[in-house]
């Protein structure tokens, strides 16, 4: 697994252009994801099914077409692009948050929705705990911004679909 770790094959690619009208951000490819090259490929991860079940997708896509999703106004990042793994594996030092927020000036999409609270605790430099799940306060120069609870199975015990129906509620709207 270290030879995954310290090779740049791993790498998800962005999937980004001008005025997409939701991008989601995670922290780092996971061990499976970057294994095969595609966002939320694990089998027990629920990204792709919430994505369905809520209404932001018309069907239910593969990790193995995430690229689809573009044609949909979605796009897809992580702040770490050379970590792998779970949130507790990735260095401190691999995020990179300036350069998220760069590309987020650059590309400006309509909406962020970061996919675990660990991600949206590094964009706003604080901790998890004084994050709320849902919608954020609006921020000058910055998209609509929602946290999302992680769709990991790993993080099982914190799921619940409620912020995603919110964030499809938002989008749909806007």
């Amino acid at each position: 697994m270290s030879d995954l770790r310290d090779t740049n094959l791993h790498r998800l690619p962005d999937q980004l252009r001008a005025n997409l009208r939701l991008v989601f951000v995670g922290t780092a490819a996971s061990t499976r994801s970057a294994a095969v090259g595609h966002y939320y490929a694990h089998p027990g991860n629920r990204f792709w099914r919430a994505l369905h079940e809520t209404g932001i997708t018309p069907q239910r896509y593969r990790p193995d077409q995430f690229a689809a999703l573009l044609a949909l106004g979605i796009g897809f990042t992580d702040l770490s692009k050379t970590g792998v793994g779970m949130d507790h594996e990735i260095a401190q030092g691999s995020f990179d948050v300036i350069g998220f927020k760069a590309k987020i000036e650059t590309f400006q999409p309509k909406t962020i929705a970061f996919t675990s609270k660990k991600a949206a605790s590094l964009f706003y430099s604080r901790p998890t705990s004084a994050l709320a799940l849902g919608r954020q306060p609006s921020t000058s120069g910055c998209p609509d911004v929602f946290v999302l609870p992680s769709p990991s199975g790993a993080a099982s015990r914190h799921w619940s679909l409620q912020p995603w129906r919110e964030l499809a509620d938002w989008i749909t709207k806007t």
